[in-house]
C-alpha cells in the first residue's frame, strides 16, 4: 500500500486517495473466515454477520462491493450486516472475500500507528454496542441499522491511520503539545480538513446506502437516530479516557434527555462502576431547617 507522506490539497483529493487504496482489515477478521469455512460446518448467515460486524473495515467492505455488485431489480437498501450476506450467500461470500489484506501487515513498518488504529476501532465497537442499547431503549425502528451507522462513524479516522500514519501522528503531537486545542483543528492544520469534513464526501465516493449517509450526518441532530449515533460515538470518546474525564456529565446530561431515563438507572444502564457513581450523582437535597424552639 502506498501511504500518504504529505498533505493533498483539497478533500476531493484525499477521497480519490483513500479510494484508491485497498482497504484492509483486521488479521483476526481474515483468520475467523478461514476457521469457519474449513471448520465443515453448515455456516449461516448470522454467524458471518457476527464476525463482519466486529470489524469496521470489514463492514465497509461489505456494503460498498454490495453497492458495486447492485442488481437492477434491487429495490431498497441494505442497512444491516444479516441482510447483506444473506443478499450475497454464504458461499459467494466467501469467494468475494477469499484474499483480503490486513491492517497489521499493512503498519507492519508504523507499529505507533497500528496502535493508533486498534484503539480506534475499539472505542467504534464499544460505541456501536452502546448505541444498539440507546436504540432499544428508545425503540428504535432497527436497532441494527443503528449499529452498523455508529461503526461507520469513525471509519475516516481510521482510514487516514492507515493510508496517512505518519500525518494522524503528527495531528495527535499537536493536540499533546497544546490540550486544549480541539480534534477538528489539530486536523485541519495538519490535514487541511477535519474528519468529518471528509467524512460526508468519502462515505458518499464508496456509495454507502443512502440511509446509513443520513444517519452519518453530524448536521442533523434534531434527528433522534442521529443524535444516538453521535451521543454514543461522543460517551466511547470520552471514556476512552477513563470515567474522570471531564466531558463525561455532560454527555450523561444528554443521554437522559434523549432517552428519558433518570440518572441512577441510566448509569446502571451504562455499567458505571459503583466506586465512580457517586461523581455523577446530583448532589443529595439539603434537609429541611428545624424551626428554633422557644
Amino acid at each position: 500500500m502506498s501511504l500518504l507522506q504529505t498533505p493533498l490539497p483539497s478533500v476531493q483529493a484525499y477521497v480519490q486517495a483513500f479510494s484508491d487504496a485497498p482497504l484492509p482489515v483486521l488479521r483476526h477478521t481474515v483468520r475467523a473466515f478461514a476457521t469457519l469455512r474449513e471448520s465443515g460446518e453448515n455456516v449461516g448467515a448470522r454467524h458471518l454477520a457476527g464476525i463482519v460486524i466486529s470489524d469496521p473495515l470489514m463492514t465497509m467492505r461489505l456494503l460498498t462491493h454490495l453497492e458495486r455488485h447492485r442488481r437492477q431489480s434491487q429495490n431498497h437498501d441494505i442497512t444491516t450486516i444479516e441482510r447483506a450476506v444473506l443478499m450475497m450467500g454464504v458461499e459467494p461470500f466467501f469467494t468475494a472475500f477469499a484474499e483480503l489484506p490486513t491492517v497489521e501487515d499493512a503498519l507492519a513498518e508504523h507499529p505507533r500507528a497500528l496502535i493508533g488504529v486498534l484503539k480506534v476501532i475499539a472505542r467504534a465497537r464499544r460505541a456501536a454496542d452502546y448505541a444498539r442499547d440507546f436504540a432499544v431503549v428508545r425503540r428504535d425502528i432497527d436497532p441494527q441499522e443503528i449499529t452498523v451507522a455508529t461503526l461507520l462513524h469513525e471509519a475516516t479516522e481510521i482510514v487516514c491511520w492507515i493510508v496517512a500514519p505518519q500525518l494522524t501522528l503528527q495531528v495527535i503531537e499537536r493536540q499533546r503539545e497544546n490540550p486544549r486545542m480541539r480534534s477538528a483543528d489539530a486536523q485541519r492544520a495538519v490535514f487541511g480538513t477535519s474528519m468529518p469534513e471528509l467524512q460526508l464526501a468519502l462515505i458518499r465516493a464508496w456509495h454507502l446506502p443512502e440511509l446509513l449517509v443520513s444517519l452519518l450526518d453530524d448536521s442533523q441532530q434534531d434527528n433522534p437516530r442521529v443524535r444516538t449515533i453521535q451521543l454514543a460515538t461522543d460517551f466511547a470518546r470520552h471514556l476512552a479516557h477513563g470515567w474522570e474525564d471531564p466531558a463525561l456529565p455532560d454527555d450523561l446530561d444528554a443521554l437522559e434527555a434523549l432517552l428519558h431515563l433518570s440518572r441512577e438507572p441510566l448509569l446502571q444502564r451504562l455499567g458505571v462502576p459503583e466506586e465512580v457513581r457517586v461523581r455523577f450523582l446530583p448532589p443529595p437535597a439539603a434537609e429541611p431547617a428545624t424551626a428554633p424552639t422557644a
